[in-house]
């Protein structure tokens, strides 16, 4: 009985220590990233809270369009004082004190009121705008959980190439160090050898701190530490969708679906009914009014006496002159809406700038990854070459570590290529409105699950 228990109990220890294991070796992908910051990142979760408090315009609008009923309540103590003559001529003062009351309930009722409609209509558009900042604010999010991920592996890819350069180089000073005390090698084979490694030295340096400092950026983001990172699956990225829609198409999504153009359609459209709102300040308000009212008093005159009133009616204001408030405000409403019609051009003309950009860094970009991916193919034969002909005398160790620095460079080259090109994929989704979580899966089918 003992050896079963204690054979269960190291099942049980090293299940959990297998699950603690997998756990632990878990990565994190790009997906998983831009759920934890969407859940954490503290501007989108302003942006949410802008949107909530924005979407509450129209309820209020609203309710300046609906009865508002109001009831008052007044208890008082009355201590009057009463001076008259008597009949000899002389002031004769009594003094009285009762109790009164009075108890009210109103209802207004808004029947022609062309500011409160206007208001109303404006509450819409402000809704529409605080929607589509929204939604500007989801498309920047996958933009910088994107780069921040991609940063983050592309330092470490950097350091991991700077580290390989470095043993190279290691190689190359120890075999020139041996070939010198052979009497088949030079001073300068060494130093070269040397000066080359001093510079790796320095380069794993900047390196080191350029993948802590972009690990921290992403750490912020999804507001938790950031272990292992699922790396760029080259099968995955070679099967991402090649052929775009014409750039026609996509400048005129952007015009049609971008979130910055949406959100400018709504305020330039609010500014218009401003105006309206602003020019209806001349008009008559009609409101209808119904009322209770019962009151009384306690007075001398009067003992217990009580008044009960109810009234139905409307009440017209018409405005006649206030100082030339209301033209002010007409001037002011006009040219709010020159400024968001001339807000609304330049960003279309900036967008479409962007949009143009993008896409031909998508375009663009695949191709000058193969060109740097047969670029590296080259190199690596240099090297061979290289090596082959300075065993033949042909050659020197400057030719070999130049050899050597050229192929770390293409490296380089072809893996920033890599994600600069992934970029331009999520850059041009964000700027045509693409839904964020569509356009973020796509890309993440380059990474490892």
């Amino acid at each position: 009985m003992k050896s079963r228990f204690r054979k269960t109990c190291m099942a049980l220890a090293t299940g959990l220590v297998t699950s603690l294991a997998g756990a632990s070796a878990h990565s994190m992908n790009l997906l998983e990233a831009y759920q934890l910051a969407l859940d954490q990142d503290a501007t989108i979760r302003a942006s949410r809270a802008t949107l909530a408090a924005g979407r509450e315009r129209l309820p209020q609008a609203r309710a300046q369009l609906l009865p508002s009923v109001q009831a008052s309540f007044s208890r008082n103590t009355n201590d009057v004082d009463t001076t008259t003559p008597n009949f000899l001529g002389q002031d004769t003062t009594t003094n009285s004190n009762y109790k009164s009351f009075g108890n009210t309930v109103s209802l207004r009722q808004p029947l022609f009121s062309l500011q409160r409609y206007f208001q109303y209509e404006q509450a819409k558009d402000q809704v529409a705008d605080a929607e589509a900042t929204h939604q500007r604010d989801l498309q920047e999010l996958i933009v910088r959980v994107g780069g921040a991920y991609m940063e983050a592996l592309l330092t470490e890819d950097q350091l991991k190439l700077v580290l390989a350069q470095k043993q190279q180089y290691t190689a190359l000073l120890d075999a020139s160090q041996k070939a010198l005390k052979a009497g088949t090698g030079t001073r300068t084979d060494i130093d070269d050898a040397q000066a080359r490694l001093d510079m790796s030295l320095a380069a794993e340096l900047e390196a080191t701190q350029n993948k802590d400092f972009t690990r921290r950026q992403l750490e912020i983001l999804v507001n938790q530490p950031v272990g292992a990172m699922s790396a760029l699956n080259l099968t995955g990225f070679a099967n991402l969708p090649a052929e775009l829609l014409p750039l026609e198409a996509w400048l005129a999504q952007a015009q049609s679906d971008g979130p910055e153009v949406l959100a400018l359609q709504a305020r330039l459209s609010a500014a218009d009914k401003e105006i309206s709102k602003a020019k209806s300040a001349h008009a008559p308000v009609l409101d209808g009014i119904a009322q209770w009212n019962d009151s009384g008093n306690e007075n001398v005159t009067r003992q217990n006496s009580r008044f009960v009133t109810k009234s139905v009616g409307i009440q017209l204001v018409v405005p006649i002159y206030q100082g030339g408030y209301v033209n002010s405000q007409v001037r002011q409403a006009v040219a709010d809406k020159t400024r968001f019609e001339e807000a609304l051009e330049a960003t279309r003309r900036d967008l479409n700038l962007r949009v143009h950009k993008e896409y031909r860094g998508v375009t663009e970009g695949v191709l000058k990854v193969r060109a740097l991916e047969q670029a590296v193919r080259s190199a690596e034969q240099l090297v061979v070459s290289t090596n082959k002909s300075k065993l033949a005398g042909v050659r020197t160790m400057l030719d070999v570590l130049n050899a050597e620095q050229q192929l770390a460079q293409v490296k380089r080259d072809l893996v920033q290529a890599r994600y600069l090109y992934l970029m331009a994929r999520l850059r041009l989704a964000a700027l045509v409105g693409k839904p964020p979580l569509e356009a973020i899966t796509e890309v993440a089918q380059a990474f490892n699950p």
